[in-house]
């Protein structure tokens, strides 16, 4: 016999535990595998962006030497414009994305029967929302940052060769448009809505995984009850203030705008993430997130195909 036929064989030991991170990591790459517009809608939009740019770049050298004769806050907010409306438009669409995404994440599954092999899968139901739950609070914040960054540097890349090709200098840009800032502002201010809109997302969810159609019926036509209901009986109006305070009223709390009603951002300094934490709305709102993602947990266990 040979010396490699009294070597025993390594036998694979699969008595290994899989770690507790990996169903989790697969079930949202699940997620995005199945669902393209995650990331699909976001880049349509910076398309269309970078394009309207280019078209507004005809005429930027007479725009850029007009502004330049303006006081200097003028002349950051004239500079500044095209590259803030970039990044609100991204902001906005992927919440868009993510409330379409929320209605259908546990409706579709349920709607093509396919909930039926998941389940089959050693994956549980908190994983599964877990993962669903990720996408709008992580992933498509972590999507928009990086694809608000390319834009801007497509844009500022357009805006030096056309400034240089008319004899402007493209330092003007740079001087009035800080960037790394203005990109810590935006990732800070990606974070602080993803959790201020935590809620939002876990009704979106519970709704999805209660629904057995017109998940989007489901979702709004409670609320508007409740506030004719109010309007009615009390002839108040707090649950809507309550709604709208939860789709938009996270900025105050997590800016500092020094008095003044136009959100400008000039400094760092004007971020507030301390008094941000310590809002009591923010934890409420956690709070009420996690208690519809644990009732979705709950009501995924029961529920079947449609």
């Amino acid at each position: 016999m040979t010396n490699d036929e009294h070597t025993p064989r390594e036998v694979p030991n699969e008595s290994h535990p899989i770690a507790p991170t990996r169903p989790l990591y697969w079930s949202v790459r699940r997620e995005l595998w199945e669902n393209r517009s995650i990331y699909i809608a976001p880049l349509i939009v910076a398309a269309v962006q970078v394009f309207g740019f280019a078209i507004s770049t005809i005429g930027l050298a007479e725009r850029r030497r007009a502004v330049l004769l303006l006081d200097p806050a003028k002349q950051r907010a004239a500079i500044e414009m095209p590259y803030d409306l970039a990044a609100m438009m991204m902001i906005f669409t992927v919440f868009i994305v993510g409330v379409f995404y929320c209605l259908d994440a546990l409706h579709g599954e349920r709607r093509d029967r396919s909930i039926l092999f998941w389940k089959s899968l050693p994956v549980s139901d908190l994983t599964t929302v877990l993962s669903k739950a990720i996408i709008p609070l992580v992933i498509l914040p972590a999507v928009s940052f990086a694809i608000v960054v390319c834009v801007h540097l497509i844009m500022l890349s357009m805006s030096s060769v056309n400034l240089i090709f008319h004899g402007v200098n493209p330092a003007t840009t740079w001087a009035h448009f800080p960037v790394f800032q203005n990109w810590l502002v935006l990732l800070y201010g990606l974070v602080a809505v993803a959790l201020w809109h935590a809620p939002i997302y876990g009704w979106l969810l519970l709704v999805s995984g209660w629904a057995r159609r017109a998940t989007f019926l489901w979702t709004v036509l409670p609320l508007l009850a409740i506030g004719i209901l109010e309007k009615i009986a009390f002839n108040t109006s707090y649950f809507a203030s309550v709604v709208k305070h939860r789709l938009m009223g996270f900025a105050p709390d997590a800016f500092d705008f020094q008095g003044r009603h136009d959100p400008t951002i000039d400094s760092l300094a004007q971020l507030t993430p301390g008094r941000y934490l310590s809002t009591p709305g923010l934890w409420i709102g956690l709070v009420v997130a996690a208690a519809f993602i644990a009732a979705t947990v709950r009501l995924r266990r029961y529920r079947g195909p449609i």
